[in-house]
């Protein structure tokens, strides 16, 4: 197994590097692609000292397996043909090619054998706020129908990147040493602030963000499910959080939903209000699953639950769920 990473030198390519380690995933060779700034860099892995090649279009993915790729979705629809050339498998981070309809979007935990059909050789990684999501819902739509979704999202610094996470470091110095302060990364002052705005205004209001949310989920879950989502920037530095209420065809108890989610896949209860215990994102950067709390019946609909999510966007949001889609192929044989 030949596995290549795209975009080694990024906060998401890294992330590649330590999930790829940590899971022991099977492999004989490991290549780094990367652009003009970040070819000839080094990083050690398993004990052996990697450079990253520059890449280009020719023919250094000819015996690659699996390639994961996080560049970007320029880099990704330009490199996409010579990636994919000769048979390797690109499971791309980008946005990219997620609404393809020929491209399967994918979160093992809720639709894992839509990876096995890809015509172009490729499968997309979902947006980081969507896959967290759906790996919560779909704890409950395995008891019943979700009709809605309305979700407020939080959405670390680390989302925008990890110049992004520096940039709010050195904000917070700045306004504690009373210095004029640096926005870069962002539209306003991160530090002390909330944005309400993640991504480009669309023409019916909502942002780009918030409109994956809507389009992803459909597609990953098959379903006709409706969601309007909020999503807001705020001074945190790893790990999105969400605060979720759906709407089901059957009223859901709080101990059938926190039975569910204690058995869903890639899920984590956290839920003990008498103790102060439920989910918070400075306690769970680096985590796997994605953990639920603050689980309550809708007072404004009998059939309406709320819930709390966290998960660290650029684990479970990106590195890992590329990791267990290829997972996932070795495990029924479909590559290599």
């Amino acid at each position: 197994m030949k596995v290549a990473i795209v975009g080694a030198s990024g906060a998401v390519g890294q992330e590649f590097l330590r999930v790829l380690d940590e899971r022991n995933f099977p492999m004989d060779e490991l290549v780094l692609f990367g652009s003009s700034r970040s070819a000839g860099r080094k990083y050690t892995f398993r004990g052996k000292e990697l450079e990253v090649k520059l890449l280009q279009h020719n023919d250094d993915f000819k015996d690659i397996d699996i390639a994961f790729t996080s560049a970007g979705a320029g880099t990704s629809k330009e490199f996409a043909e010579t990636i994919t050339k000769y048979g390797a498998v690109m499971i791309d981070n980008s946005s990219a090619f997620r609404m393809d309809a020929d491209i399967p979007l994918v979160v093992p935990e809720v639709n894992p054998e839509d990876a096995l059909t890809r015509p172009r050789g490729i499968i997309a990684n979902p947006n980081c706020t969507t896959i967290q999501m759906v790996v919560a819902l779909k704890a409950i739509e395995d008891l019943t129908h979700i009709k809605r979704v309305h979700v407020s999202t939080y959405q670390a610094a680390s989302g925008a990147g990890a110049a992004a996470m520096d940039e709010l470091y050195e904000q917070y110095r700045q306004v504690l040493a009373n210095e004029p302060v640096t926005v870069d990364k962002f539209a306003y002052q991160l530090a002390f602030n909330l944005i309400p705005q993640i991504d480009v205004f669309t023409d019916n209001g909502y942002t780009k963000e918030e409109m994956k949310m809507y389009n992803e989920t459909r597609k990953i879950m098959h379903s006709d499910i409706q969601v309007s989502a909020t999503c807001v920037r705020v001074p945190a530095l790893r790990s999105h959080s969400e605060s979720i209420w759906v709407e089901t065809e059957r009223p859901i108890s709080v101990e059938e939903a926190r039975e569910a989610f204690a058995a869903g896949d890639g899920l984590v209860l956290m839920d003990n209000p008498e103790k102060k215990e439920y989910p918070m994102p400075l306690f769970l950067s680096g985590k796997d699953p994605v953990f639920v709390g603050r689980i309550r019946k809708d007072l404004a609909n009998e059939n309406g639950l709320t819930f709390w999510i966290v998960g660290d966007q650029i684990k479970k949001g990106a590195a890992l769920n590329a990791v267990q889609i290829a997972e996932y192929l070795i495990k029924v044989k479909n590559v290599g």
